[in-house]
């Protein structure tokens, strides 16, 4: 059956695939934005994560056009890439404050709704990085391991309610933030990728589609790898 979707983070790249992914099987779903134009076809709410307040208001506003949220995607992400020797208190909180907390923001204004109808699914997206670690992202990885802590934990919480909780982690994925890499960079990437490519955005969208819908619901604490195999073991 059709359900409310909210893709934190959902203008472009993996959360626009997402978006679309679950659009495209009847899914009422809405994206936040911060600065980017919102993409076309789908009902936009601007919002910063990191305002407590913004994103109150942006689930409500959702829950006044399309209905209560059902489904919450957190995909809003940052990073601040730099030695950890050279990095500033600053840089090291910011991935923080946007991957982590704005998951911690996004859930609340609607995990109450989700317990009073049994029913919900929620996705918070971390990366392999978080499993493996990575040169410079120290900041980064914090974050994202968090969420998996995070999301372990709330799904013991609402496991009773009929709510799901879980996380998927993509590895190399073909976005404009890839794209950008010098190819060098690229290449020596993609070296490490038993399978030699990296995901498409569509790839990752359909392992959030199946972890939100209606045939993962004994499925919850988990953290599904979508990384061409580069996590492996850990």
């Amino acid at each position: 059956m059709p359900r409310t979707a909210l893709v934190l983070g959902g203008n472009r790249g993996i959360g626009l695939a997402v978006a679309r992914h679950l659009a495209a099987r009847g899914d009422r779903v809405a994206v936040s934005h911060r600065t980017d134009e919102p993409p076309a076809g789908l009902f936009a709410v601007r919002c910063d994560v990191t305002d407590a307040g913004a994103v109150t208001e942006a689930c409500a506003q959702v829950k006044a056009e399309l209905g209560p949220v059902e489904v919450l995607v957190h995909n809003a992400g940052i990073t601040r890439d730099r030695p950890f020797a050279a990095m500033t208190a600053e840089d090291f909180e910011a991935p923080l404050h946007t991957n982590l907390l704005g998951a911690y923001h996004g859930i609340k204004p609607v995990l109450r709704g989700m317990m009073r109808a049994r029913w919900g699914r929620i996705v918070l997206m971390s990366s392999t990085v978080a499993l493996s670690g990575a040169v410079g992202q120290t900041n980064y990885a914090a974050s994202k391991a968090g969420l998996i802590g995070f999301a372990r934990s709330l799904a013991l919480e609402v496991a009773g309610h009929g709510i799901t909780v879980n996380v998927v982690a993509p590895g190399y994925t073909d976005t404009d933030m890839v794209a950008a890499m010098p190819e060098e960079k690229r290449q020596s990437l993609l070296a490490t990728v038993p399978m030699r490519r990296m995901a498409t955005p569509g790839e990752v969208a359909a392992a959030v589609g199946y972890l939100t819908g209606e045939d993962s619901g004994y499925v919850t604490g988990t953290v599904l790898q979508v990384d061409g195999g580069v996590g492996m073991g850990h």
